[in-house]
């Protein structure tokens, strides 16, 4: 079979056609924000999502910032902190998934709710200042902002993209509609996942690891 076997030839070619292809999108979004919206159209292979996204204008500064100074990164599952690369993370951030943790099930069966929501609960002391990475579960992006309701110090950066056909697409609506202060980054509708989850925070890993290197070149150059 004759396929394209060079790494770095397979690199270029899918982020230039991922720009060819999400061109209009990424011409309309802040400069800083290209590399992210292209890590996750590369990660999921539907270049329609570039449109799709929904962010505040300052999330990829506030994000790249945060992971500069060492913020600890919360992911919803182990799925989502698993696809990280740490290697590109610029400052030995903590990467901290807590749904594994002894007694979140036995608290989330207490409290009538999932163990990703349980698990929301244990980073309560770590939320602020932090980038907060949910992947796959709606129930983590509603408590999350329910904490925040209640008083909770305010992550730098929320990437919302819990996945499925039950409150996926609500959870990411009224993360849209009422981001309690926070920058975000989200994917309304049923689509999502760790995935495109992990890919944005990588990119704002490159880009703070290139800012603390002084590389102006970004991270996809």
């Amino acid at each position: 079979m004759n396929y394209l076997r060079n790494p770095d030839e397979i690199y270029k070619r899918s982020f230039a056609i991922v720009r060819s292809l999400a061109g209009d999108a990424l011409r309309r979004a802040p400069t800083e924000a290209e590399p992210v919206i292209c890590r996750i159209v590369h990660a999921c292979g539907m270049p329609d999502v570039a449109q799709a996204l929904k962010f505040s204008d300052g999330f990829a500064s506030a994000g790249a910032c945060a992971l500069g100074s060492g913020a600890p990164v919360l992911c919803d599952t182990e799925a989502t902190a698993a696809s990280m690369i740490r290697s590109m993370l610029p400052n030995g951030n903590p990467v901290l998934s807590t749904i594994g943790e002894s007694g979140i099930a036995e608290a989330a069966a207490r409290i009538g709710t999932t163990r990703s929501a349980a698990g929301v609960e244990r980073w309560r002391n770590r939320l602020g200042g932090s980038v907060v990475v949910i992947g796959n579960a709606p129930t983590a992006l509603f408590r999350l902002l329910e904490m925040l309701d209640e008083g909770a110090d305010r992550p730098a950066l929320i990437i919302g993209f819990p996945v499925g056909f039950v409150g996926a697409a609500e959870s990411k609506d009224e993360l849209a509609r009422d981001p309690r202060g926070a920058e975000y980054l989200t994917l309304p509708g049923t689509r999502g996942g760790s995935a495109m989850a992990a890919a944005a925070l990588n990119a704002l890993s490159a880009a703070a690891s290139a800012g603390a290197s002084g590389n102006s070149g970004g991270p996809l150059n």
